[in-house]
């Protein structure tokens, strides 16, 4: 009877060391992100769209979608444990600042009339409603938490292969699970208490967001491969083939 040949192993995926040091830079940006976005999120901004379509969001719209871009380079390169670790730092950051922006709108200032004006536009621009701030947080802990996970199990999978497309199955995943949580705790704060409101506030959220991460998958994937090109600590052959080509 012939022996069967056994089946070989499967390479485990490669990740670089977070020990780099642009791992390090893709970290402080990320929480510069996080944090500008955060106090981009106290204005209110409104569009109005051909066919007397409108569009309401907030300031921060623009900027929040790279911190999922940054979040998903960092999981691609350096795995789950350096996302992780860039996730709670963004996250502790973004904590330290609103208890700061708190600390510094309690500290008594002056009581002429500049510094009356002064308190009161920073009371208006740092010192949003603790429940957004709550949904903020907790939505992008969640969120960045399960893009991450989805991103490095499919790269277990796939290894170097399919990097779009786990970009965007991620992106989907970790996007909803961070606009249903941040809608449920800031509805009832911006006055959505009816549930077609509130459909209406997550479906166009996630929409938006998605969308715009979506548009951004090649830039994302560019960005991607010429990091790990750039790392030393990062050798996978199919890079190693091209770069010898």
């Amino acid at each position: 009877m012939t022996a069967q040949p056994r089946a070989a192993a499967k390479t485990p995926a490669i990740y670089a060391s977070r020990g780099s040091s642009q791992y390090d830079l893709i970290l402080t940006l990320m929480c510069v992100v996080i944090v500008i976005s955060n106090i981009g999120a106290s204005k209110g901004v409104h569009f109005d769209l051909p066919g007397g379509l409108e569009i309401v969001t907030d300031g921060g719209f623009f900027l929040f979608p790279l911190a999922y871009i940054l979040g998903d380079v960092v999981s691609e390169v350096y795995g789950f444990k350096a996302a992780r670790r860039a996730i709670f730092t963004g996250f502790g950051m973004a904590l330290l600042a609103v208890v700061s922006f708190a600390i510094i709108i309690a500290l008594p200032g002056f009581d002429d009339a500049y510094g009356q004006e002064k308190q009161a536009a920073l009371e208006v621009a740092l010192g949003p409603v603790w429940q957004i701030v709550l949904a903020s947080l907790l939505g992008f802990l969640a969120g960045q938490l399960l893009n991450s996970l989805v991103l490095v199990r499919m790269k277990e999978r796939f290894r170097e292969k399919a990097l779009a497309g786990r970009l965007m199955a991620s992106t989907g995943v970790g996007e909803f699970a961070d606009t249903l949580i941040f809608c449920a705790v800031a509805a009832p704060v911006i006055g959505i208490t009816d549930a077609a409101g509130f459909l209406n506030y997550v479906i166009f959220g996630f929409l938006y967001k998605t969308l715009v991460e979506f548009l951004f998958v090649p830039v994302t994937a560019a960005v991607i491969k010429v990091i790990k090109r750039r790392e030393p600590t990062y050798a996978a052959p199919e890079l190693e083939s091209a770069a010898g080509r």
